[in-house]
């Protein structure tokens, strides 16, 4: 019997375990740890974001400042690309619609112009998205995993976390944010994957 089967039960909101599964993908249990490239090892109070691109100056963000601002839990589940699916998790953080309210108190109104946003890290990995993918009510500077802060296998201190989309998309150890005018691409979508990276389209490779 599989770990699908073995869990197939309807979820709390009424909708089956099926329907919450994206193609391709495979139920887990346990939280994969996969990346590219040492782990970087950051503590909390050394921790620092830095703001930068289309604004003329930019601004950096330390744990202090992330810690003073508005917190959000979200429970969601998570999809990978390399084809597994984890359920029902909860995350706490900042929510990146209030990080950006911060970012704008500094450095003043987003120009019109930002159409979308590199997520960068320590270790110089990048992760580009639309700015609109990070204005869903979900999507968080992640601090907190089921309740216990972020450990360094899964991007702590801060990770960003999208679970609308593949997690390739939620770059852990972050460190930067740059606001783009256009679009380019991010580390793993320079070699091949999807620019988007939608689970239930199955966005996992550019053509």
């Amino acid at each position: 019997m599989s770990l699908f089967d073995r869990f197939r039960r309807p979820s709390p909101d009424g909708t089956s375990l099926d329907a919450r599964i994206p193609p391709g993908q495979t139920l887990t249990k346990g939280f994969p740890v996969l990346t590219y490239g040492p782990t970087p090892i950051v503590f909390p109070e050394k921790w620092a974001c830095r703001v930068w691109g289309i604004y003329e100056t930019g601004v950096v963000f330390t744990w202090a400042d992330l810690q003073a601002m508005p917190r959000t839990k979200v429970h969601c589940d998570i999809h990978c690309v390399t084809r597994w699916s984890k359920l029902d998790t909860d995350w706490e953080g900042v929510r990146f619609s209030d990080f950006l309210k911060a970012v704008e108190a500094r450095l003043g109104p987003l120009p019109a112009s930002v159409t979308h946003v590199m997520q960068h890290s320590f270790g110089g990995y990048t992760t580009n998205t639309p700015l609109s993918y990070l204005m869903d009510d979900n999507v968080l500077l992640a601090t907190t995993f089921d309740g216990q802060p972020l450990e360094a296998e899964h991007g702590g201190p801060v990770r960003m976390m999208l679970p609308r989309y593949y997690f390739w998309k939620s770059a852990k150890w972050l460190n930067g944010i740059e606001f783009m005018s256009a679009d380019r691409p991010g580390f793993w979508e320079r070699y091949g994957y999807h620019n988007n990276g939608d689970p239930w389209k199955e966005e996992r490779f550019s053509e």
